[in-house]
């Protein structure tokens, strides 16, 4: 953006000022002001994140819009927002109608679909606090020994979503919250708890305590998933693709769990081996 406010600007003859305002006056009175820098640092880059993609966005509308710091969007995209556009206006919010060039540098990912928001962050719950407060009989977790790829946290996090998992398990639960895992989640990521713990290990421990089953997956030794009673209140551990779960996590696990198949390939992706079993767990609890 900075590169042109040093050009002299050129004259805007009447027909460029009439477009303009047909595409403004249904949301905001006035010109469109320049946007504002979102690069942060510190403190406030650590409680804000960017969130983009249609579904995303307007998800986090409905669900928290008192957490939307400032909007930016294309002007195709400006009509399926005019609500969002006056809720911000009326809040004195800011949003901005921009190039998709702009669109691409804000989010940092040319697959923003005309739409980024900035929020501020979901706080983080621990795990700790989490199962002091939980009293339900019946609950699913996910625990995630490395899984890092936001990708796949995105599919993982949209699968827990729509089979009612309540939280997801990590060191770093605040890799769900990155703007590719949360367009991935295609809202998902607005109902799930990201759950911190220092030491899964420990934190799987404390899980245990609490009455919770732990599962894990084995491709060659786990019991078949579709021959299996699962219990009502389970956690359900995944590691990352390459060496799966740890040794110390594993041995921990109270079931090991097999998906059957044809056996053409080793293995599935941890987000579509993630959506098989926690919607088998679901279909077992119905």
């Amino acid at each position: 953006m900075s590169e042109h406010r040093n050009k002299p600007r050129k004259p805007r003859n009447a027909a460029q000022n009439s477009s303009k305002n047909a595409l403004q006056k249904p949301w905001q009175k006035g010109p469109a002001k320049r946007p504002a820098a979102v690069t942060k640092t510190g403190k406030h880059k650590q409680e804000e994140s960017k969130v983009y993609g249609d579904n995303a966005c307007r998800v986090l509308f409905q669900q928290r819009p008192q957490s939307i710091i400032r909007l930016y969007l294309n002007a195709e995209t400006a009509a399926k927002f005019a609500d969002v556009m006056k809720y911000l206006a009326q809040q004195k919010k800011a949003y901005h109608i921009v190039e998709d060039q702009e669109l691409e540098k804000i989010a940092a990912s040319a697959h923003h679909g005309g739409v980024v928001l900035l929020v501020k962050r979901k706080p983080v719950q621990s795990l700790a606090s989490y199962l002091q407060q939980q009293k339900g009989k019946i609950d699913c977790l996910l625990a995630l020994d490395g899984v890092g790829n936001p990708h796949n946290l995105g599919a993982i996090t949209r699968s827990c979503a729509h089979f009612g998992v309540s939280g997801i398990i990590m060191q770093q639960p605040e890799l769900l919250q990155s703007g590719a895992a949360l367009r991935t989640a295609e809202g998902g990521g607005e109902f799930i708890a990201g759950l911190s713990c220092d030491s899964l290990a420990l934190g799987l421990q404390l899980c245990k305590q609490a009455g919770y089953t732990l599962l894990t997956t084995s491709s060659h030794n786990g019991a078949s998933l579709y021959q299996t009673k699962l219990p009502a209140k389970v956690v359900v551990v995944f590691g990352e693709e390459m060496f799966g779960v740890s040794k110390n996590i594993a041995k921990t696990a109270d079931i090991a769990l097999q998906i059957p198949g044809s056996g053409k390939v080793e293995s599935l992706n941890v987000s579509v081996a993630a959506s098989l079993i926690i919607g088998e767990w679901y279909r077992q609890q119905l």
